[in-house]
């Protein structure tokens, strides 16, 4: 089954766990060459909503469609439309780069030959191809993660963080990939607390506060500023 979309659309999305409301009433649309900053102090609710959209957290109320369809119509093949990078990384230490890389590819169906020796080029990590990834900086492991989320072309990118544990060279790499992802119609929704990293990156920006979307406005400079007028800090 092919699947495809141009659009994510929240409608008064809210997630409980018990009594805790981690998410409450997010209403949100998000589109093909977006990159859209999710920011927020800790505890905002900003995982939760990425783990939404992502299908691996079911909403308690609320809807989310990708294109028109619901992810219950659509089925596991929606998630062959999406890439994920969260706080785990997903990698065998034990495996080397190339051989990571080679066991995600297979896994969703797609030709390593095809697809890996550009992936390590992308992460900086060519040289390394060859390596343990248990000897690799948490840096070059975030990069190699990233580029296992995107080895099959998702539509739906999200990323949790993705910036974490990286040097000046490399968030200019990973800058740059979501960039190019943005301009080939991919939708790109990051979550992070770097505000001058998010500066000129992002395109859109939603800040979340106690579980609620507070502002969702096209980005621009001066996003520290408008940050600490809309959370206090």
């Amino acid at each position: 089954m092919t699947v495809d979309f141009d659009r994510v659309a929240l409608a008064d999305v809210s997630r409980h766990f018990g009594r805790r409301r981690a998410v409450s009433k997010v209403s949100l649309a998000i589109s093909a060459g977006d990159i859209l900053g999710l920011l927020g102090p800790n505890g905002a609710g900003k995982s939760t909503l990425i783990g939404m959209i992502a299908t691996l957290v079911v909403p308690s109320t609320g809807t989310i469609r990708y294109g028109d369809r619901g992810a219950a119509d659509v089925g596991p093949a929606l998630r062959g439309r999406i890439g994920l990078l969260a706080h785990e990384l997903h990698l065998y230490p034990e495996l080397t780069a190339r051989q990571n890389l080679e066991f995600f590819a297979r896994l969703h169906g797609a030709d390593p030959r095809g697809c890996v020796d550009g992936a390590l080029a992308a992460a900086g990590l060519t040289e390394r191809g060859a390596d343990q990834v248990s000897g690799f900086s948490r840096g070059m492991r975030q990069r190699l993660a990233l580029e296992r989320a995107l080895l099959h072309a998702p539509r739906l990118v999200l990323l949790d963080e993705p910036f974490a544990g990286l040097d000046d060279r490399a968030v200019t790499i990973v800058s740059h990939r979501l960039r190019a992802l943005a301009a080939t119609g991919a939708i790109v929704v990051l979550a992070t607390h770097d505000l001058d990293l998010a500066d000129g990156l992002v395109t859109r920006v939603a800040v979340i506060r106690d579980g609620r979307l507070i502002t969702d406005e096209r980005g621009g400079s001066g996003l520290r500023a408008r940050y600490r007028t809309l959370v206090g800090h």
